[in-house]
């Protein structure tokens, strides 16, 4: 088994994955909550 040292991993897969991922989330929650003040505005 090979030793680990820490920091030689090449993470740039993981970083795109992770920053996607957060982008995503980001937009889908100011869709959500631009429907709700829709929903908001058209039931009063």
């Amino acid at each position: 088994m090979a030793d680990h040292k820490h920091g030689e991993m090449d993470i740039q897969v993981q970083q795109k994955t992770f920053d996607g991922f957060v982008k995503a989330v980001t937009w889908s929650v100011v869709v959500i909550i631009g429907v709700l003040i829709f929903m908001a505005l058209v039931n009063s």
